[in-house]
């Protein structure tokens, strides 16, 4: 029996070759004014948690069944991590509140996963309140586009088997720039970004 809502005119149908045909609530569509890096075509997204064990995700488009890509609270594998955004960063999703952030690392999975990698130097920020997004290029040279993660990864999901919480409210500061931070800043090539690089399935962990 499909689905009955309560504002049917608020939900939308979706293809997509991963999920099959998925439901997705209107307000629940991240819009990325400049695109993805390397997709910069595609603007609307939506993020479908498949509720599995390996506490990955997946941002899938919209508008291409096809593109989907891998994504993760970076908290969850790196505790320390807490990029910082420039004004101009937070002013391009209109973020007026670093707490109103929530953060993604795009993945790379290659067929040996257990070299699987995330991009911390170009993370995902998205405005909860407006449902605005960006892959923002962190001027953090000591950040990488391909971090080792699958040791820290299986590490945290072992800790955290039996805590169903920690896997869906993990979060990841930010903080904006102020002047008295100091950090390499110096612009970097990020063409290594897998991002076309989507696998086929999740892995086992």
């Amino acid at each position: 029996m499909p689905k009955q809502h309560l504002n049917p005119e608020e939900w939308v149908k979706i293809k997509t070759t991963r999920f099959g045909e998925i439901e997705v609530n209107q307000q629940d569509i991240v819009k990325f004014k400049e695109g993805i890096l390397g997709f910069e075509q595609y603007k609307n997204f939506t993020i479908v948690d498949p509720n599995d064990t390996t506490l990955i995700m997946w941002m899938q488009c919209v508008d291409a069944p096809q593109i989907a890509f891998p994504i993760i609270e970076p908290q969850i594998f790196k505790p320390d991590y807490c990029p910082v955004l420039m004004p101009t960063d937070m002013n391009s999703i209109e973020l007026q509140q670093p707490m109103d952030a929530k953060v993604y690392t795009i993945l790379t999975i290659p067929a040996d996963f257990t070299q699987m990698n995330a991009n911390l130097k170009a993370p995902i920020v998205i405005n909860l309140k407006k449902n605005i997004a960006k892959q923002i290029v962190l001027q953090d040279n000591k950040l990488t586009v391909k971090h080792d993660m699958y040791r820290d990864l299986k590490r945290a999901i072992s800790g955290f088997a039996t805590s169903d919480d920690f896997k869906r409210t993990t979060i990841t500061p930010i903080k904006s720039f102020t002047p008295d931070m100091e950090f390499e800043a110096e612009s970097q090539d990020v063409s290594e970004n897998s991002n076309r690089k989507a696998p086929i399935k999740n892995p086992e962990l």
